[in-house]
Parts: structure tokens; C-alpha cells; sequence
């Protein structure tokens, strides 16, 4: 972030960053566009996601990779493709893929296809052991599914134990399941409850819309980080979690004391 004198605004950790994270999903940029992003927001932006299966159809993913790890973000697949490799058992084709494009962060999610825990937590252990820094995804993808807040606890908890570097909190790139209601409004107590058991800087809260976005920065501070960030929106992003727009400037920038992470 440039440095801007005459202003008072909150402090954003340096790239490559443990908490503030920026996770933008991909859903098949041209490399022009990802050249646009990288030029716009690349300070922004952490890691890329190359939504689902779209690596596997994208005519452009090698030049797509370059261009990202020019600029020093990591790109993972999705997590659908890791599920698919299971269900399929695939997964050591999976992995020797992921080695030959040079790609060292794996989703592993269990959103679409039902996984059993402790086959999700072996796997973890193996991609962990094979070098791989693992995200994992907790919560389901249908809106219909409500799981009780100690199965979010134990779910979680249980990847953690296994290796995974973060846990992403599932809302789809809808932002209309998971830790949200059909309708998107934030499932407050869910939250709360899985806060209150597991430290918010070890998860990435999906967040597509602005409104989720705004409510989570408001609760967990400028450092939240946040998921399913499409790239139009990165920029956007930014301007919220330092306080440059109406939404967030009563929280991060009026006041003579700026807060720099959660309160």
C-alpha cells in the first residue's frame, strides 16, 4: 500500500501475509484480464483460486500461472477437482499434476462430494508430507443443509490437527450457503461460534458480496481474511478494509486511534 501522508489509516501487513488475506477466485481469466489485475491490485491480491474444474478446460492455464507466479501469488485449484480425484482415486494422478505446473497450495473440500472426516484428514497429512501447503474447506455448498455450529468446531478443528494452513468457511461464490442464509444474510451466531473456539487468523471467511464483506471487516478488523473475492472486486476490498469507503470509515479511519486487527 503507498504510503499517504496526510492521511490516518489502519496498517496492513506485508506480502506474503498470515492474516489480511485477499483470496480471489479465478473463473477463467483471459491473461490479458489477469495482466489487467496484477497491474490494478496485485498488492492485493494473496492467493488465486482457479474456480472448480476450470483448470482442466482453460486453453490459457500455463500462461495464467506464469503471469501469477511472476508476481509471487500462489494459485490453487478447486477443491472440486481434489474431491473428483478422490472419489475417483485419482489422487496420486492429482498430485503429480500439481508438481508438474509447479503448484505448491491444494484445496481440500468435501462440499459436493460426501468424505468421510478421517479420509479427509489422511489426506491432508499426505499433501502436507508431499510438500504441499493445504487449504481446506469446512461446510457444505447446499443452501438447504444446515450444520449445527459444533460439527463447523469439530470439522475444522480436525483439519487443523492434520496440517491444513488455513480453513476456509464454504458460502459459495454465491455468498448464499455455508456460513450465510439462502437470502446471503451472515449466519451471526454460527460465526460466533466457531470464533469462539477457533483463532479467525487460521480461517478465510468466503465472502463475495460486499455486504458480507463489510460485516465481517466491521467484527474482525481491517486484518480479516476473506475469500471468493471475484477480481472486479479486489480493489473494492481494499478501500473497505482501510476505510475509503462510506461503509467502513466510522470503523477504520475517523478517530485518533486506528485499529490494526481484531479489537
Amino acid at each position: 500500500m503507498p504510503v499517504v501522508p496526510f492521511l490516518d489509516l489502519p496498517e496492513r501487513s506485508k506480502k506474503p501475509r498470515e492474516r489480511g488475506l485477499t483470496h480471489v477466485i479465478d473463473r477463467g481469466l483471459s491473461v490479458a484480464e489477469v495482466d489487467g489485475l496484477l497491474e490494478v491490485a496485485g498488492e492485493a491480491v494473496d492467493i488465486v483460486k482457479l474456480g472448480w474444474g476450470t483448470a482442466l478446460v482453460s486453453a490459457n492455464l500455463q500462461g495464467k500461472l506464469e503471469r501469477y507466479a511472476a508476481h509471487g501469488i500462489p494459485v490453487v485449484l478447486g477443491g472440486t477437482l481434489t474431491e473428483l480425484a478422490i472419489r475417483q482415486g485419482k489422487v496420486e494422478g492429482l498430485i503429480a499434476w500439481l508438481k508438474e505446473l509447479g503448484l505448491r497450495h491444494v484445496e481440500v473440500s468435501d462440499g459436493t462430494i460426501a468424505l468421510d472426516g478421517e479420509v479427509k484428514a489422511h489426506l491432508i497429512r499426505s499433501l502436507v508430507a508431499n510438500g504441499f501447503i493445504v487449504l481446506s474447506e469446512v461446510g457444505s455448498k447446499d443452501a438447504d443443509f444446515i450444520m449445527a455450529p459444533y460439527v463447523w468446531v469439530e470439522q475444522i478443528e480436525r483439519d487443523l490437527q492434520a496440517g491444513a494452513w488455513k480453513v476456509i468457511a464454504e458460502a459459495r461464490e454465491s455468498g448464499t450457503a455455508g456460513i450465510y442464509r439462502a437470502d446471503g444474510e451472515v449466519r451471526t451466531g454460527l460465526i460466533d461460534e466457531i470464533v469462539h473456539a477457533i483463532d479467525a487468523d487460521k480461517l478465510i471467511f468466503e465472502a463475495p458480496q460486499r455486504e458480507q464483506q463489510v460485516w465481517l471487516l466491521h467484527k474482525f478488523g481491517t486484518e480479516c481474511n476473506l475469500g471468493n473475492i471475484v477480481p472486479g472486486d479486489v480493489l473494492s476490498l481494499e478501500t473497505l478494509r482501510l476505510g475509503l469507503r462510506s461503509d467502513t470509515v466510522e470503523r477504520f479511519a475517523l478517530g485518533a486511534t486506528r485499529p490494526t486487527g481484531r479489537d
